[in-house]
């Protein structure tokens, strides 16, 4: 493990305090103001000027009494925080976090108590509570029943958002699963489509002042998760589980132990959208949670399932998925849903036997199961208890499988925070990674967590297979994602798709309408140290060759991530760097071909030489080589449906 470096310089301690009181970022364009207004705790948050967030309020409501209203400022403290450190799963490789912490401390006429911690640094804002032992210190545990927590826009933002799901509802009734559609430049009054709020994150643009991109991080099992509520009076306040999730089971509201801290609320803040893509902020206040025996395992992959479905899931077809990973020059191959009952537990040694002979490593599918859906896909019941889930981790660790896939989770409660977490912490006593899928939003679980190498969260490409109106918002997604989705954790999408049709003869089922050129973008674009991609046996000689030359190559882990242009729902491309390699990979959505010239003059390009992979109007794609002649005014068109790649060192 890396070395983290951590300071904290005390500046100023307890004393006389007047509110409000300003902490600003270390470039001092970012301020945050706090105050109490009547009683009740409120803060701002001003960019380069102008005002971004206006009297939001804070806050928490508990069953121990309400640290919302009837609050006085009693005390504060400055200091500044300095780390360095490095991690493999993420945007950059090398990230060094430089930040003013500002610490208000609020207390009730009850002698009720709680802090607000403020991390401020250039762009971005964290902030959680810090709760003390309450009544003198014989009050240690705490029931917090809601948050007072909201986020006050100007009049003429624009948001971004998707809705948070209806619980119980879907497939086999396992959502919530972070699977809706966005609404984009849409009006802060537009409803969610289920009356049950938005996801994190949630991307806002304050007319011509700037952008602001909304999440949370560090969610354990010692919390929920949670989402936006519909907005309302003004504003969009945190909103925790609802009671439904999970068949009821578990309660909405989180029960901590006293002293206590939240997770941490992010906001990212910038006049242009760079600052939103690169930010690093849902990893620069967590820790890792244990160590590991090794880091988690990046890789490429083979899959079956995701064109072949179901009726793949046999031992023929999983060794030829193998044979094709080995064509490809691929570390992995995940063998879906359905092994143990239609391969069984007694031939599965011989399959991943067949996979370690070829030098390939299995990824085991499981369900998360079992009382809180209604799902059969198997197996079941192996994950959600800890002596089965167990006894099951040892079983894999003895046939060498490194990896599994846990699917379709039933919420965010602390109940099934703790079901993540415990599958994770199992996991690595084992040598296992794990990838969620069915899931929520990892919340800084990156860093937290060594062994999480994947999660899905997002409309991901097994719906290109289910309806066709996927295949016809494909592109529309891919020019968000970056910009929200993708921009706060890593995301595990499993696509570049190449069959034409999305079935296994590659002559019937849904479309796919975007060019070979978009889907080498999106194994850019889409950041996820393991990749399981789309590809299939009838690609190494249907696809463009160059196609495939470049899915042979194509790395998964970045050690920096830059964006160079781009509007979210309409275009974007992106930059990012592996060892000294620049991939350039943008996207379009629009009706028409959009003409840019890059400034790539920031990546500190070596020479002068590339390559382009682009999609042109009636063209098979063609690898062509491209002279950088002026690094600052790169011209590419981008087709509709449409999307290259530039490959330059």
């Amino acid at each position: 493990m890396k070395k983290i470096y951590f300071s904290v310089i005390l500046l100023i301690s307890a004393g006389a305090w007047a509110s409000p009181l300003t902490v600003a970022s270390p470039d001092g364009k970012l301020k945050v103001v706090t105050d109490v207004a009547g009683g009740r705790p409120v803060y701002s948050v001003i960019y380069d000027g102008n005002t971004i967030l206006e009297n939001s309020p804070l806050g928490l409501l508990t069953d121990v009494g309400d640290l919302s209203n009837g609050m006085s400022l009693v005390g504060s403290e400055t200091s500044k925080v300095s780390k360095s450190y490095d991690q493999d799963k993420i945007k950059k490789s090398h990230i060094d976090y430089e930040a003013n912490r500002l610490v208000t401390t609020l207390r009730n006429d009850k002698g009720h108590e709680v802090s607000v911690e403020w991390l401020v640094s250039d762009n971005d804002v964290a902030f959680r509570y810090v709760i003390p032992r309450q009544n003198n210190g014989e009050t240690g545990a705490m029931v917090v029943r809601s948050e007072a927590t909201g986020y006050r826009f100007p009049g003429e933002t624009k948001v971004f958002l998707t809705s948070h799901s209806e619980p119980m509802i879907g497939w086999k009734r396992t959502k919530p699963s972070y699977e809706e559609y966005y609404i984009t430049d849409a009006a802060m009054d537009t409803p969610s489509q289920f009356g049950r709020g938005f996801t994190f994150p949630g991307l806002f643009r304050v007319g011509d002042k700037g952008w602001a991109l909304l999440s949370e991080t560090g969610v354990d099992g010692y919390y929920c998760a949670s989402h936006l509520s519909d907005y309302n009076d003004g504003v969009f306040s945190i909103a925790y589980p609802m009671p439904e999730e999970n068949n009821g089971n578990g309660t909405a509201a989180p029960g901590i132990a006293l002293p206590a801290s939240t997770p941490w609320r992010t906001i990212t803040v910038a006049d242009n959208l760079a600052p939103i893509v690169e930010t690093t902020i849902p990893w620069n206040v967590v820790e890792p949670r244990y160590e590991t025996s090794r880091p988690g395992r990046p890789g490429r992959g083979t899959w079956s399932w995701i064109v072949w479905q179901d009726n793949s899931m046999n031992m023929d077809d999983q060794k030829t998925f193998i044979d094709l990973a080995v064509d490809l020059g691929y570390e992995n191959i995940l063998i879906d849903a359905g092994w143990d009952k239609n391969i069984g537990y007694e031939r599965m040694p011989e399959l991943l036997g067949y996979a370690k002979d070829r030098g390939i490593r299995p990824i085991l599918w499981y369900s998360s199961s079992g009382h809180w859906n209604d799902i059969v896909q198997s197996p079941t019941n192996k994950m959600d208890r800890p002596i089965v889930r167990k006894k099951e981790m040892k079983w894999l660790r003895d046939n060498g499988v490194e990896c599994i896939k846990v699917d379709f989770f039933g919420g965010d409660k602390q109940e099934t925070m703790r079901l993540y977490e415990d599958i994770l912490s199992d996991a690595a006593d084992h040598g296992i990674d794990v990838i969620f899928h069915g899931c929520t939003l990892p919340r800084g679980w990156e860093r937290m967590y060594p062994n999480h190498v994947g999660s899905e969260a997002v409309f991901a490409s097994e719906n290109l297979i289910f309806e066709q109106i996927h295949c016809d918002l494909e592109a529309f997604h891919a020019t968000l994602h970056p910009f929200i989705r993708n921009a706060v954790a890593l995301m595990e999408y499993g696509g570049s798709v190449f069959n034409r049709r999305m079935n296994r003869d590659n002559k019937s089922g849904n479309t796919r309408l975007t060019g070979d050129g978009f889907q080498l973008a999106t194994s850019i674009l889409f950041q996820n140290p393991v990749q399981n991609f789309a590809l299939t046996p009838n690609n190494l000689t249907e696809a463009p060759a160059d196609a495939i030359a470049f899915m042979k190559a194509v790395p998964t882990t970045w050690d920096d991530t830059r964006l160079i242009d781009g509007y979210p729902g309409k275009y974007v491309v992106l930059a990012r760097r592996h060892d000294d390699k620049w991939y350039i990979a943008g996207v379009n959505a629009l009706k028409e071909p959009v003409k840019v010239k890059l400034d790539l003059s920031a990546l500190g390009l070596k020479g002068a030489e590339a390559v382009i992979y682009a999609d042109e109007k009636g063209k098979e794609l063609k690898a062509k080589p491209l002279k950088l002649k002026n690094a600052a005014s790169v011209p590419v068109e981008i087709m509709p449906d449409g999307g290259f790649v530039i490959v330059c060192e």
